[in-house]
């Protein structure tokens, strides 16, 4: 089945910029958009896509307060959401993640890495893989205050701590299999055990939480 997809941002060309390049792919499909926060929830709850495109800085209701509104809903099967930002380093985008956005990237990446991007997140991954994502992740963290690894961090197994932070530095399941020479399906249990111990929702609240607790530091 096609990937669902609904684009929300104010301006009507790069909705339809957007729109365009997504629905010449033959596994997405584009079935609506919102010129502000408000529509964009409710689109959201009409439509259900599988993912939720959402500019950050929108009239009526900004794209974090929408996202938050969506990503608090809990639809089954969850709507995505991947924020769209012009600006390299956001402060709204970080609390995104916080809630549970699956990622962002900036909106003038280069078109292929949009509809990769689209295709990840209806996946159920995050979009951290590209270095501009976890660059801004460690900026942004990096300017807040730096604390010792708390002790929530503490329910985890060595290895688990292991997998967390090879996580936060972007690196795929394939990636961390190669690393620590297990299979992959190992690490795909140690990354379940991970999320469930510490009630994440995916890979981007993961990071965020590695660079919060003091477990990765940005660099």
């Amino acid at each position: 089945m096609a990937i669902t997809v609904l684009i929300a941002d104010d301006q009507a060309m790069v909705r339809q910029g957007f729109g365009a390049l997504l629905a010449a792919q033959p596994d997405i499909s584009v079935v609506g958009d919102a010129a502000d926060g408000k529509i964009a929830v409710a689109e959201a709850k009409r439509l259900r896509p599988d993912v939720v495109l959402m500019d950050v800085r929108m009239p009526e209701m900004n794209g974090l307060d929408a996202a938050r509104a969506i990503l608090s809903a809990g639809f089954e099967p969850p709507v995505r959401v991947l924020m769209l930002t012009t600006f390299d380093i956001d402060d709204y985008v970080y609390e995104a993640l916080t809630i549970g956005a699956s990622g962002f990237m900036l909106k003038d990446a280069p078109a292929e890495e949009l509809v990769r991007a689209v295709r990840v997140v209806a996946a159920g991954d995050a979009l951290l893989a590209p270095t501009v994502t976890r660059r801004l992740i460690a900026d942004v963290t990096s300017r807040r205050t730096r604390r010792a690894p708390t002790p929530q961090l503490e329910v985890l197994t060595p290895r688990e701590r292991e997998v967390l932070e090879l996580v936060a530095r972007g690196m795929s399941n394939a990636e961390i299999a190669e690393s620590l020479f297990v299979a992959e399906q190992t690490v795909k249990t140690h990354v379940s055990k991970v999320f469930t111990k510490l009630n994440l929702r995916d890979r981007a609240q993961a990071v965020v939480l590695a660079y919060e607790s003091g477990l990765v530091t940005p660099g």
